[in-house]
């Protein structure tokens, strides 16, 4: 009797042991059991598909990214020192531009700000008497 009622209360905490270890088993690794069997039901949620230029733009196998690993070269050359000082040539005038601009349409909304509005001045009027009251002035 004794071995039966030990085996009887072992039964749950062994039972909540083996699904707690099925839990955190499912967690790891690529695949969800449970999230499995609601995609399988319908319950669970719906994959879009992915869009073409997504597709297109990223690798087929993106297994790891490999670090530390040199490009073999530039998609463009550098710039020769007379490009960098044309550049820099183009930039000026563009900004010698837009400050001529600017200083244009400061001159034309140079006008003065409006004068604050006089409000009459109040003069102050002596506190009102109760009306039960007998004082007088």
């Amino acid at each position: 009797m004794r071995i039966q009622s030990l085996m009887a209360s072992r039964a749950p905490r062994i039972l909540l042991a083996v699904v707690v270890a099925a839990n955190v088993a499912a967690c790891t690794g690529g695949s969800n059991p449970v999230r499995d069997v609601a995609v399988s039901l319908g319950a669970g949620p719906q994959v879009a598909p992915t869009p073409d230029f997504v597709a297109r733009s990223r690798p087929q196998n993106i297994d790891f990214m490999p670090i530390g690993t040199a490009e073999e070269g530039r998609p463009t050359p550098a710039r020769t020192p007379a490009e960098i000082k044309a550049a820099e040539s183009e930039l000026d005038a563009l900004r010698s531009q837009n400050e001529a601009a600017g200083a244009a349409a400061a001159k034309m909304g140079g006008t003065p700000p409006p004068e604050p509005i006089q409000l009459p001045v109040k003069t102050p009027q002596r506190p009102r008497q109760k009306t039960n009251s007998n004082t007088r002035p």
